[in-house]
């Protein structure tokens, strides 16, 4: 791995998270090759279309940074902050909302129920909208001062109450503390098991990589604690052979979402490779580059970012007034998050 600091690979996370996903925005449902027949000498720029202007972040991002606001205005997890922030940001008409968390977050029911009566109505919630959000939390609860202990869960839900924010967490509980904290934030949306353990995933090795290890390493022993009902299918799309030319779904969903994630930094040798690589497979570009972005960003770190990208880079927020976060904004609440 590279030798790089905790802040730079932190900021790596969030910011990356956020330039794959205003990148990848304006290629999304483009079939496969879509990035080289755009940028042909590999040289990508924001360059908007689709309805987003050049560097303009997506729900993604947005949804991300309301998760990290209320991680940190309420010192840990707070299921029915989040939740009612995300409410109000669907209720401000955004550019762009997943089919499946609209009808979550409108229904009207309840925190605790919403996710698992759309689930239960549907049997279909495995969509990767938890994973895209993921970035700021994986940052927040892979930091040193993450709580020691997860409070117990009710019978089939992953839902306690809030995760406050202690110091002193012994690292041999780090693995199962940033695992739970990411599947009770996906269960806010999506009421399928198989987002939840995708999404812890995802938290855990970002958490490595933060820590300058090997993620690719890393996944026998993340695989292990995943839930053993999914723990098959997902070592199937986490095996080094895996492709995104094996995927059995589309990639708007959660395995080969997170799957091309991991190929995509498999298979290349820098952040930005291994985001062309990620839009290049076409689809549901925008999360995919934004899923692939956290992984690589925490790996190669926040200056292996090309200011090409960073420089436009936007987030608005609607439900919240005119806000719009820039990239110094992204920095510093990364830099929030890890070091609380």
């Amino acid at each position: 791995m590279i030798s790089l600091s905790r802040q730079d690979r932190a900021a790596g996370a969030v910011v990356g998270s956020a330039v794959g996903d205003a990148l990848g925005a304006p290629f999304e449902f483009g079939p496969a090759g879509v990035y080289t027949a755009r940028f042909p000498d590999g040289a990508g720029t924001m360059c908007g279309g689709g309805g987003w202007d050049p560097g303009e972040a997506t729900d993604d991002t947005q949804m991300a940074v309301l998760v990290a606001e209320s991680l940190l205005e309420r010192d840990g997890f707070d299921p029915p902050d989040v939740f009612d922030r995300f409410r109000r940001w669907a209720a401000g008409e955004p550019k762009d909302i997943g089919l499946q968390t609209e009808s979550v977050l409108t229904s009207g029911d309840p925190w605790d129920l919403a996710a698992a009566v759309h689930f239960q109505i549907n049997g279909r919630a495995a969509g990767n909208g938890s994973l895209m959000r993921a970035a700021t939390s994986a940052v927040y609860f892979a930091g040193p001062g993450q709580p020691d202990e997860a409070p117990a869960s009710r019978p089939g839900q992953p839902h306690g109450e809030a995760l406050p924010c202690r110091p002193g967490q012994p690292h041999e509980h780090a693995r199962s503390v940033t695992m739970d904290a990411a599947r009770r934030i996906a269960a806010l949306t999506h009421g399928d098991r198989a987002a939840w353990e995708g999404t812890a995933v995802l938290h855990e090795l970002i958490r490595v990589a933060l820590n300058g290890a090997d993620p690719l390493a890393a996944v026998p022993d993340t695989l292990a604690a995943v839930h053993p009902d999914h723990r098959e299918r997902w070592s199937a799309v986490l095996a080094p052979g895996w492709h995104p030319g094996r995927a059995t779904e589309f990639n708007g969903a959660v395995w080969p979402c997170l799957g091309t994630a991991l190929w995509a930094l498999r298979t290349t040798r820098s952040y930005e490779d291994a985001l062309a690589a990620a839009i290049d497979v076409g689809g549901d570009t925008d999360t995919v580059a934004a899923v692939t972005g956290a992984l690589t960003g925490a790996v190669y770190g926040f200056g292996a970012i090309p200011s090409r990208w960073t420089g436009p880079l936007h987030v608005p927020l609607p439900g919240y007034g005119d806000r719009v976060l820039r990239t110094p904004d992204l920095v510093a609440l990364a830099g929030r998050l890890d070091g609380r």
